[in-house]
């Protein structure tokens, strides 16, 4: 049996450890054993108002609920201790049986209970449990704060940037590994490598109803999809370009270079944030650095970036007049004349204007040139991060032919996403051990991208973003700091404050 069913099952008849208890309140011990009525009238027990059943029937929160309505029942015993309650629980299985066996004479209603006072330790420990709970429900479920760390969504968003990210838009998703030590990721604090989740307990993936979908366009914080995977002490790069480069003997065996190799679940991803170009069902292209939806040329974020060719008349850009265009990344030679800059279109424009520069050029890569480390991998494919696909995101409940040439395009979904054996034998294709020539996807997928198209790790890069993946929409910068600069000297960017994210 899977820990997942236990879960469930131990859920549905948890009330059942209660038989005893239902018993010295009045009602017959066996409606303790019938699933969900059996928490409507322990709630009745405890002098509990209906409308907690809400919060029962919701997952993750119901847990909380429960050990609330643990504590709630020993209290109709006169059990008030700190210690008793931990231990009901930490163990309710053996705690909550005795508890109606040797407890009787103890047993009083609701109403007749004597309010003990609290001692002021007692009061601080019970305001930092709630406040912990609270603020886990809200981070889970509600709104999460993040912090930019790279800049692949410059001038967007830039380095620095603090925001709230919500995960109410989109509609929460349960976590993967309820069981997690508060406010972390996937590590613990002052550790390196230490999991701060445990994974005997895996829930499926849901994710409540939202007020909305994925739009194109959207600014998306994501897992990684390439993060089921990571060498600890590379986990900026995918795992999967690792073993490409380097092959998956080295990786493995060279912990001095790589580390460890540790697998996520999806919960426990890095957290990644990119603009939503593609939805499921989309058609995508990329021509000469302009992206085409289902054939037309998309909406280009206003502060893009790409990468220039920038020729002067043989003397030096004056560094002051650079500063002035607001570059962030960091300044290249390609030649004695030559610059390689990032800028806006603005920018460029601008620089047009100097009175030294002769040329300034966008960096395109012609199409037909392969670059290996492209989606899929795979030279049938010649796609570079300028001259791209055309490739249809893959939308739940579509059917597609999949043969020895195209399996390349949907591997990784069939086999990490959807969880799936494949395997290829020549030119036969085996599904879960039957020989296929189509597939119908489960989740729906899409395609990420950051608005500096040169300095970006995304989707051209390892594809297709499940549904699964989704944590929320970015939609509000609260603070901004530049690390370059000190405190009082710029780093706090007023101008970008309180802002929101389009």
């Amino acid at each position: 049996m899977s820990p997942t069913l236990i879960l469930i099952l131990l859920i549905i008849f948890f009330p059942a450890l209660l038989w005893k208890t239902f018993g010295h309140a009045g009602h017959p011990g066996w409606k303790s054993a019938v699933p969900v009525y059996n928490y409507y009238i322990w709630l009745q027990i405890i002098d509990k108002p209906l409308w907690w059943f809400i919060f029962l029937v919701m997952p993750f929160i119901n847990a909380f609920m429960v050990m609330l309505m643990v504590v709630e029942t020993l209290k109709c015993y006169k059990i008030h201790s700190l210690g008793q309650q931990a231990l009901a629980v930490l163990f309710p299985v053996v705690y909550l049986p005795w508890l109606g066996l040797k407890k009787e004479k103890d047993y009083t209603i609701p109403a007749n209970r004597v309010r003990i006072k609290k001692t002021a330790l007692r009061e601080w420990v019970d305001a930092i449990i709630f406040a912990v709970i609270a603020a886990s429900i809200i981070r889970i479920f509600m709104i999460e704060a993040y912090t930019i760390p790279t800049s692949s969504m410059e001038k967007s968003l830039l380095v620095g940037d603090f925001l709230f990210v919500s995960k109410l838009s989109y509609g929460p998703k349960v976590p993967n590994t309820p069981i997690a030590f508060p406010f972390v990721h996937h590590t613990l604090p002052l550790t390196e490598n230490t999991k701060s989740y445990v994974e005997w307990i895996k829930l499926p993936y849901y994710r409540f109803p939202g007020p909305s979908k994925v739009k194109n366009n959207d600014v998306v914080v994501f897992n990684y999809p390439d993060g089921d995977t990571v060498a600890l002490k590379v986990q900026n790069q995918s795992y999967y370009a690792l073993v490409r480069d380097y092959t998956r003997n080295r990786v493995w065996n060279d912990k001095v270079n790589f580390g460890e190799i540790v697998a996520r679940p999806v919960d426990k991803r890095e957290n990644y944030i990119k603009r939503c170009l593609a939805i499921p069902g989309d058609t995508l292209q990329i021509i000469d650095q302009v992206v085409h939806i289902n054939g037309k040329p998309a909406d280009v974020p206003e502060l893009a970036q790409f990468k220039y060719i920038v020729r002067t008349d043989g003397t030096r850009i004056n560094p002051m007049a650079l500063d002035k265009l607001d570059i962030t990344e960091e300044i290249g030679m390609a030649g004695p004349e030559e610059y390689v800059i990032t800028l806006t279109n603005e920018a460029a424009e601008k620089l047009k204007g100097f009175i030294n520069v002769r040329e300034v050029k966008k960096i395109i890569q012609p199409a037909g040139f392969w670059q290996p480390y492209i989606f899929p991998f795979d030279s049938a494919y010649p796609w570079n991060v300028d001259n791209f696909g055309p490739l249809v995101i893959p939308k739940a409940g579509t059917t597609v032919e999949i043969n020895h040439r195209n399996i390349v395009l949907y591997e990784r979904i069939i086999k990490n996403y959807e969880l799936n054996d494949l395997e290829i034998q020549g030119n036969t294709i085996l599904i879960n051990g039957k020989p296929a020539t189509s597939y119908t996807f489960k989740m729906d997928y899409y395609w990420m991208m950051g608005d500096n198209r040169h300095n970006s790790a995304d989707s051209r890069f390892w594809g297709f973003v499940p549904q699964d993946h989704i944590v929320g929409k970015a939609v509000f910068v609260w603070l901004s700091l530049d690390n370059r600069k000190p405190l009082f000297g710029g780093k706090i960017r007023v101008n970008k404050l309180f802002r929101t994210i389009n």
